[in-house]
């Protein structure tokens, strides 16, 4: 388990109904994290028992006992996908096995699950799991996804009772609005500009005399992007930078983004470290990236990841001779840098 891995999810499946307790959702992100983008069938994941004692924090003498009875709870608990007229119900956990012997725990996700999480084009989102595991409450989490889900949007408005049913509010306290917005609302509003990558502040909306419905706000929380780019720019002065899942990620994005091409791991792995090799040219190597994914457009190109490896690792930008035509009189493409690192490095995430 580690906390840079990243969690992957069909907004359909962020935005359904369903009430999953905080360990429960932790063991699912925890799968979800493990989930390759390559991936065709979801594998058994194996952890140390001590290990996931430690992520659900169970602490007290029966530790051992209690850990069998959350993943029998999360394997009995169904929820409901609306695809077209269709009603499908789908189970969280698939396969459980616990080697006692061994100190060891198998998990799988259930394969009703697939259409959710492996092989999306589009209409996902993704998040670095350091994100919810540190967070205390089951609501900030669902909370937490719903509002990243929508964060290209800047703000959307949601009806009251709705956001009760996506986040598992079904206490009879949670009827009294009072008691929804302090306990869920803003100790979540709290939590999350204190530990995650977005910050939001809401709008009251009533319909008569009565809140029926939100307007969210949403933003990129600052502080915690400005020390996860420092974090990142530490990691580039390395000589032999350790790229990890993330980064690979990144460069995949960026390269399938730009030009729709598929890269293996590998090869995005050794594109970064090309990148991070050119201190001439100054720039992040994301950034970098991304300009000579954009410059490949021009190219024609044999063996298109020699080429890429060849060109970031000693790319000077080119001196702009064209004139505009018939083919080209719009204007070009622009980016906001700070913007796609956040879009790509999980904090657009």
């Amino acid at each position: 388990m580690d906390k840079n891995y990243v969690v992957t999810k069909s907004n359909k499946l962020i935005n359904c109904n369903y009430d999953l307790s905080l360990q429960e959702q932790k063991i699912i992100l925890t799968l979800a994290s493990m989930v390759q983008p390559q991936d065709t069938e979801f594998a058994e994941y194996e952890f140390k028992i001590k290990d996931f004692i430690k992520l659900l924090g169970l602490k007290d003498q029966s530790k051992y006992t209690e850990l069998p009875k959350i993943t029998k709870e999360l394997k009995k608990k169904v929820f409901e996908i609306t695809e077209g007229t269709d009603l499908i119900q789908v189970s969280w956990l698939g396969g459980v096995r616990y080697k006692r012997k061994e100190g060891l725990l198998i998990l799988s996700l259930d394969k009703g699950l697939k259409p959710y999480m492996l092989g999306l084009k589009e209409l996902y989102t993704s998040y670095k799991l350091e994100n919810v595991l540190s967070l205390k409450s089951k609501y900030s989490i669902r909370i937490y996804e719903i509002l990243k889900s929508n964060l290209y949007k800047k703000n959307i408005e949601v009806d009251l009772e709705d956001l009760k049913s996506m986040v598992g509010a079904k206490e009879k306290t949670y009827n009294t609005y009072a008691n929804f917005k302090s306990k869920i609302l803003i100790r979540t509003q709290k939590e999350l500009k204190n530990k995650t990558n977005i910050d939001f502040d809401f709008e009251e909306i009533k319909t008569g005399r009565k809140i029926t419905s939100f307007k969210f706000n949403i933003k990129t929380n600052k502080t915690k992007l400005e020390n996860e780019i420092a974090a990142t720019k530490a990691n580039e002065v390395d000589e032999a930078p350790k790229v990890n899942e993330t980064y690979i990620e990144n460069v995949k994005s960026i390269i399938k983004i730009a030009i729709g091409k598929e890269i293996t791991d590998k090869s995005a792995n050794e594109i970064y470290k090309c990148a991070t090799k050119h201190k001439k040219y100054g720039k992040n190597p994301l950034e970098l990236i991304n300009e000579v994914a954009e410059y490949s457009k021009t190219q024609s190109i044999k063996g298109f990841i020699g080429w890429f490896k060849s060109t970031v690792t000693g790319y000077e930008k080119p001196i702009e001779t064209s004139k505009r035509t018939a083919f080209n009189d719009y204007e070009q493409r622009s980016y906001d840098y700070n913007d796609l690192e956040k879009k790509l490095l999980g904090w657009n995430e």
